[in-house]
């Protein structure tokens, strides 16, 4: 590993004292291994989980459907993980979203996601029900967000590419719930990501600072009365911790702080290290590597109070807000109703079991040729940019109607006319993963290819081969 930067070390020690030999010693040991199993797909009962998943695991304390696993082991090369069976985490970030306590039919927004382990593990909790918008403001960032949210089949989610200011000013006082995983300096991340020790410095933990204030900031306007806010670094610097957070609550006296359930392996907040001094701040939690397997982490669960002393609003009543709700039209653009049309045709044929095809209009929206099934709770998003409107079913083309992968991962195999099912040790899921078509028998049409009874894709039967519709940016190489 490269040696600390000698300003963070010199601070580090005057902060922990009596426990920094200890903290500095654990930069000799290995980073941990994590995953945390997709609830969407596969149980996380660990009776279960250990009897599917053909890895060595143990149970991450703080998260329920979190695991360590062996550093030897390779979880990203096998096949479940291209099913989304899993996604590969470290212990210690799966901590800030079990701190939402989200609840299905919640609307939530991520507001700083990629690349979605925070996002799918919300996604998990809420079970398809409700709205999640999840945000990137990077665009070479948000791709790898949105093929995230499809592979883990996540249903009900708006990817965003846009400012915190921007969503801001399109959806005052509405979300229930909002993460901010914030930008910082990774101090937490140096054992795991040693290129963070080269891109440190004094003025980027400055800078950071500046910057998570205005992200809070937005967010603060975007959470309905009584909503919760959790706000998380992956830092160890009290600028961007507790100060961050005393420096909002200064400004922001609606806002207070509330009890994370503090695990026995965290630490509380340290009062002392913000300007002023706040008590409360023993109730926001800090991940340390040397008392836990997991790196460095900052926890902080904040409650906008209820609206009694905003002009206009009853905390009681139902918020008024600039985001409205889809308009359903009289009628469909010809488009839309010609897509709907060829969807609903696809659907009876290949996928009889699927429950959530309609006729309806407003449940659906069409960009060029691509259309989307729109999430429960969905909202004008017109002049915001978009990079996911919700599950993506597939391509209209010239009178026909080509499935998409989205749509392979987010529905049950069980729901479908064919599928081609495949042990994972077969040498044929290794080639439909590179892209090779295969010879098999099979009644001819649109197929799920199937590894161990999970969904991995679309295959086309054509007599004795299934053609490969495995996307070419994903396939292995």
């Amino acid at each position: 590993m490269k040696a600390l930067p000698q300003r963070f070390v010199q601070r580090m020690e005057s902060l922990l004292d009596n426990q920094y030999d200890a903290f500095l010693h654990s930069y000799t040991l290995p980073a941990w291994q994590g995953l945390r199993v997709n609830p969407l797909k596969l149980s996380h009962d660990s009776g279960h989980l250990q009897a599917s998943l053909p890895f060595s695991l143990t149970p991450v304390p703080w998260c329920p459907t979190g695991f360590t696993y062996a550093g030897e082991e390779r979880p990203g090369k096998h096949p479940y993980h291209a099913c989304g069976l899993y996604y590969l985490q470290e212990p210690s970030a799966m901590a800030a979203a079990e701190a939402l306590d989200v609840l299905p039919g919640d609307t939530i927004l991520d507001l700083c996601a990629a690349p979605g382990g925070k996002s799918t593990q919300i996604a998990g909790m809420m079970q398809g029900k409700g709205l999640l918008v999840t945000n990137e403001i990077h665009p070479a960032r948000v791709k790898a967000l949105a093929e995230n949210i499809e592979r883990l089949g996540v249903t009900n989610a708006i990817v965003t590419n846009e400012t915190p200011e921007r969503l801001m000013e399109r959806f005052p006082l509405f979300f229930d719930h909002i993460l901010v995983d914030a930008p910082c300096s990774g101090e937490g991340m140096f054992r795991k990501l040693p290129e963070a020790i080269e891109d440190w410095s004094e003025d980027k933990v400055a800078e950071c600072g500046r910057m998570q204030q205005d992200i809070l900031e937005a967010a603060a306007h975007m959470l309905k009365p009584g909503g919760v806010l959790v706000y998380s670094t992956c830092t160890f610097a009290p600028l961007e911790n507790e100060q961050s957070i005393a420096s909002f609550l200064l400004r922001h006296p609606e806002f207070a702080i509330e009890s994370i359930n503090h695990h026995a392996l965290f630490s509380p907040g340290e009062a002392d290290w913000a300007a002023p001094p706040l008590p409360a701040l023993r109730q926001t939690a800090r991940l340390w590597p040397h008392r836990l397997h997991g790196e460095g982490h900052y926890i902080a669960r904040i409650r906008k109070q209820s609206q009694e002393g905003i002009q206009g609003i009853d905390g009681d009543a139902p918020v008024q807000v600039a985001a409205k709700k889809q308009k359903k039209p009289a009628k469909p653009a010809a488009g839309l109703a010609e897509a709907i049309g060829l969807w609903n045709e696809f659907a009876r044929e290949a996928l009889p079991g699927l429950s959530l095809a309609s006729t309806d209009p407003s449940a659906y929206i069409l960009f060029g040729e691509q259309l989307y099934m729109l999430p429960q709770g969905f909202i004008d998003l017109s002049g915001i940019k978009v990079a996911r409107a919700g599950w993506h079913l597939g391509t209209v083309k010239k009178g026909r109607f080509e499935p998409s992968h989205a749509l392979a991962l987010g529905c049950r195999p069980a729901d479908a006319a064919r599928t081609a099912d495949f042990a994972a040790s077969d040498a044929d899921v290794l080639r439909y993963l590179k892209g090779e078509s295969l010879t098999r028998s099979g009644q001819n049409g649109w197929t799920i290819v199937t590894v161990d009874g999970f969904a991995l894709g679309w295959g086309k039967q054509v007599d004795e081969q299934l053609k490969n519709h495995y996307p070419k940016g994903l396939r292995w190489l």
